[in-house]
């Protein structure tokens, strides 16, 4: 049984904003299907690490620019294929469009918040391993959010070889992908990087 000490626990929440979750606005869309469940599972365990005194610090993509994205060479080239998943990207979480919002339910006064990701990597140019350890003083992650099969997955390699000990949260992710990345995803951080977990199995966890 995996114990969790709240004290040195912290949740990443990677790209929970309305760029990937709200059907309405959306440059890169999760299937509108699944907007609501994945939101609804998050927003219960926010809630619940919250009571028990861990932090949450959203991650949240933001570009300057469209040639900040296109500037990736395959991003670039997939913009305009109509059959990826990623069409249309070079429009995607512009700053100051409605897609870098965090998703109203899942955030908190008490958060904090990343901003300025701009590739699969929540580390990467980021100050977010500097919030982790100097400001929260956190050895464990708890991750969450979107896309299961890159920008979570991203982050568990990175955390795992920062020497952070990995938890994905499992009903508060999900893949643009599909089903079977997703699933994928997980079998491969449940091989080599740390532990799925489910919200009851993290909560527990956490309990004394």
């Amino acid at each position: 049984m995996i114990r969790l000490d709240p004290r040195s626990t912290a949740l990443i929440a990677i790209d929970m904003h309305r760029g990937h979750l709200d059907p309405a606005v959306a440059t890169l869309p999760l299937p509108a299907h699944r907007c609501r469940p994945v939101i609804e599972r998050a927003a219960e365990l926010f809630a619940e690490v919250r009571s028990r005194g861990v932090p949450i610090v959203h991650v949240v993509t933001e570009y300057r620019d469209a040639a900040e994205i296109a500037s990736n060479p395959f991003w670039a080239r997939v913009h305009d294929e109509p059959a990826t998943a990623r069409k249309g990207i070079l429009r995607h979480n512009l700053a100051g469009s409605p897609g870098t919002e965090i998703i109203p339910e899942l955030h908190d006064p008490r958060d904090l918040v990343v901003r300025g990701k701009r590739r699969y990597s929540a580390f990467q140019a980021t100050d977010l391993e500097f919030v982790l350890r100097r400001t929260l003083g956190a050895d464990t992650l708890i991750l969450a959010g979107i896309n299961t099969s890159t920008c979570v997955l991203c982050a568990a390699f990175e955390a795992t070889n920062r020497d952070f000990r990995v938890i994905v949260a499992a009903d508060a992710v999900d893949s643009m992908d599909g089903e079977d990345m997703h699933r994928f995803a997980l079998h491969l951080v449940a091989a080599a990087l740390g532990w799925p977990l489910g919200n009851h199995e993290i909560v527990k966890a956490l309990s004394p």
